[in-house]
């Protein structure tokens, strides 16, 4: 008898640690505070801005404008030209963009132009970031445990609008001048810049496939390039091996995801307009609504908070900025709920479809009712929603103890980040092969409906009052989103294979 040949194990889906892929998110969590901190800490500094540039309060507010414009564009010009060129160099131009137009706004006296256009820079360096985030998380972790990363990465995101405002009033208030809020935005973007550089491996599935395809050149930590790590060997393609990998592990830095890849990526020029499509299609049109109606609710409940405190309750500047923090804690408390529920729905789905979930090579997502899987315990958390909001409203609107919407807003906030990192990383998982695209376009939803829903803020609140307008979003919110959950789980998976590949 002949020997029979031996088949080599199956390739996993990603060869970096689990101390590896940990820290990155972590780092990553840093990073993306970029958008939201860099927004929120310029709202208490509105009327102080208004003095030092000689503008009206309308002017200023153009700016605040001009940022959420770039903060919605942004995503998708970096988002397509990552998954084609790679993470880590886009990472690092959108943060060299960021800390020199907040070193500008640092610099900048009393020029009403340069605030208005080094805003718009610093918003479209900044506002890149999370959907490139999210295609880092893909790249290296499997559905199954994604949950429980995007979770803390998310909590960390979002937190960005409660801190932003305290920080800012504490600094405005501590030097009386807006140029420290930009100087702090400066070091920040500088201590961010420095640790990707150093230690923010590649992670494109493009450019490394696994990990096990050893990046080459500017797709290389600057500590490997300063003190070695250098490959130990060259193929005949022109492909690296990575040093790291171990005995008979060869063979798959050759085939599967990593055929062809050279550790370069490949600079293609940004199409906008492939984000932009992806919201258009049936049941991703769904799920963005159900991600971005939560965010939009929370952001006119954000924007609502200094007429709240400060003019119903005459609340001070300082306790006004605290009170973001009731919401805060409730949005870090349900990012880590939030990444727990989505890995056990994960295994729930599974073990009803009679599916087994791998860990190490990753499923085929084109065989796993991911939609029923991510959207498990959705209607509830919708329904909940409305009830809160309806307390939220009718507690203001009575002029209850501040305590009681306090509590609410901590709820919402829990509710709103379960629910919106749910459907976010349902987006990611039906794009594998684009997902900072198509987080991209989430980004574009959720900015468009949050601007226009705060422009609207202001005008039905002195129509309706706090009471009824806090209940209407609440029923529209709630009852579009247990609508759309219904329909997905029904149809989605159907419409999500008609993409599949062929």
């Amino acid at each position: 008898m002949g020997q029979e040949k031996a088949v080599p194990p199956p390739i996993p889906y990603t060869r970096f640690s689990v101390h590896k892929r940990r820290y990155i998110v972590a780092l990553l969590g840093y990073v993306t505070l970029a958008s939201s901190l860099t927004a929120t800490i310029y709202l208490p500094v509105i009327e102080l801005l208004s003095s030092e540039y000689s503008a009206s309060i309308q002017e200023i507010n153009l700016t605040i404008t001009l940022y959420i414009v770039f903060q919605a564009v942004a995503p998708a010009i970096f988002a397509p030209m990552a998954d084609s060129l790679g993470r880590r160099p886009v990472l690092l131009f959108s943060f060299l963009i960021y800390v020199s137009a907040s070193v500008g706004l640092a610099l900048n006296r009393n020029s009403y132009g340069a605030l208005l256009s080094l805003r718009g820079l610093q918003s479209l360096g900044g506002s890149a970031v999370l959907g490139l985030a999210y295609g880092v998380v893909a790249d290296m972790i499997t559905p199954a445990e994604r949950g429980s990363m995007l979770g803390p990465l998310l909590a960390t995101t979002n937190l960005g609008p409660c801190i932003g405002p305290v920080l800012g009033g504490l600094v405005a208030r501590q030097t009386g001048s807006s140029v420290w809020c930009f100087w702090t935005l400066a070091i920040f973007g500088v201590v961010a810049f420095v640790l990707m550089g150093f230690t923010l491996p590649e992670t494109a599935r493009t450019v490394v496939g696994n990990g096990a395809v050893q990046a080459r050149g500017i797709w290389r930590t600057w500590w490997e390039l300063l003190f070695g790590c250098l490959p130990t060997a060259t193929l005949k393609d022109g492909r690296q091996l990575n040093p790291h990998t171990n005995a008979g592990e060869e063979h798959e830095q050759q085939v599967g995801v990593n055929e062809g890849k050279t550790g370069k990526g490949k600079l293609a020029m940004p199409n906008p307009l492939a984000a932009l499509r992806i919201v258009f299609y049936k049941d991703t049109c769904l799920i963005l609504w159900m991600a971005a109606s939560v965010y939009t609710v929370w952001y006119c409940i954000q924007t609502s908070i200094p007429i709240i405190f400060g003019s119903l309750y005459g609340w001070n500047q300082l306790y006004v900025g605290l009170s973001y923090l009731a919401g805060g804690s409730g949005v870090i408390i349900g990012g880590f709920i939030g990444g727990r529920m989505m890995d056990a729905n994960y295994k729930h789905v599974a073990r009803q479809a009679g599916l087994q979930t791998d860990r190490v090579v990753g499923d085929d997502v084109y065989q796993f009712p991911l939609e029923r899987a991510r959207s498990r315990g959705s209607i509830s958390l919708f329904v909940f929603s409305v009830a809160a909001l309806v307390g939220l409203g009718w507690s203001v609107e009575y002029r209850v103890h501040p305590a009681v919407p306090l509590v609410f807003q901590f709820l919402i906030g829990a509710q709103g980040t379960i629910t919106h990192q749910a459907f976010n990383a349902l987006l990611v998982d039906i794009f594998p092969d684009k997902p900072s695209t198509a987080a991209a376009a989430g980004n574009i939803t959720r900015c468009g409906m949050s601007a226009a829903a705060v422009a609207c803020v202001n005008p039905l609140v002195k129509s309706l009052g706090y009471g009824w307008f806090f209940t209407m979003i609440g029923i529209i919110s709630g009852s579009t989103g247990v609508a759309a959950i219904l329909v997905l789980c029904r149809r989605g998976e159907r419409w999500r294979n008609l993409r599949r590949p062929s």
